[in-house]
């Protein structure tokens, strides 16, 4: 086996607390970064921090974002770390490159009034299954601020209707308990009741397609962007920009940072401050249309 795929295989082996989205993020980011190496008539043994450059370089000129260019330099840095604890490369070139500087830009996110006039719709979903089961990731996502792999990771078994309550297992496989609303712990009930009639073969897995196979990322995002755009005209209308509603909609309602961070499942606090940023816009705005003198 060659250098490279021992390297890539091996790097992907000791990453086993990552999603299986984020390593296959890693994957394509290194089998690109060797490809541009092989193109210049380098190796990964003989590569310097000029051959780095130079390949963030021509990312830069395709237009990649620098927070993306960011996340290839922490990916690399990771790689020739794990190259140099098997002794394949005796230095590490990344140790002479350092991140872009990236603006800070506030949350995408949607007014709560129109996401809760979209939920509360009779028209918005069909009532059959599909319909059913649209509304219920649009009101989890919504209702819980979870991640789009989170979603998809939850088992019936997760769901406490006593309590109330859904386990989530967030990444690094940490598990938190996210309190739901009793409106949405019907729609689960409800929901889970229809899918056990509607396919013979049963699965524990919550969200499922039309035909009760387990969902897939790309379903979430469909489902999420169809709906969303019927009551935004902005261009991201990812699942993500649900997350962003659920947290934003709690700080401007008087939630604690700290509560929100936790019920986010975020490590540090400093990525939940960017929803305070947010909440200072919010303020902004309503300054200008009361003040006399704004």
């Amino acid at each position: 086996m060659c250098l490279e795929n021992y390297a890539r295989v091996r790097l992907l082996r000791r990453s086993q607390l990552q999603t299986p989205n984020t390593l296959t993020s890693y994957r394509k980011d290194i089998q690109n970064y060797i490809a541009f190496l092989q193109a210049e008539d380098f190796s990964v043994e003989e590569a310097t921090h000029y051959q780095v450059r130079a390949y963030l370089a021509s990312l830069m000129a395709n237009d990649m974002q620098a927070r993306s260019v960011n996340k290839i330099i922490s990916t690399l840095r990771s790689f020739y770390k794990f190259l140099q604890r098997e002794g394949l490369v005796k230095h590490n070139p990344l140790l002479l490159v350092r991140n872009l500087k990236t603006p800070k830009n506030l949350p995408v996110f949607i007014e709560e009034e129109r996401l809760i006039e979209l939920l509360n719709n009779e028209q918005t979903f069909s009532g059959d299954f599909s319909g059913i089961r649209d509304r219920l990731v649009m009101e989890i996502l919504f209702g819980t601020g979870i991640r789009r792999s989170e979603l998809l990771s939850i088992k019936h078994s997760d769901i406490n209707f006593f309590n109330q309550t859904i386990r989530i297992l967030g990444k690094g496989n940490k598990e938190r308990i996210i309190p739901i609303y009793p409106t949405l712990a019907q729609l689960l009930d409800e929901f889970i009741k229809i899918k056990e009639q509607q396919f013979e073969i049963k699965t524990t897995q919550l969200i499922v397609t039309d035909k009760g196979g387990d969902a897939s990322v790309s379903l979430v995002y469909k489902i999420v962007t169809h709906y969303l755009s019927t009551i935004s005209t902005q261009l991201k209308v990812s699942p993500h920009v649900l997350r962003h509603s659920f947290a934003t909609s709690l700080l401007n309602r008087g939630a604690a940072i700290n509560d929100i961070k936790e019920l986010l499942g975020h490590a540090n606090l400093a990525a939940t401050q960017i929803y305070a940023h947010s909440s200072v816009e919010k303020l902004k705005s309503i300054y200008k249309q009361a003040h006399p003198k704004a």
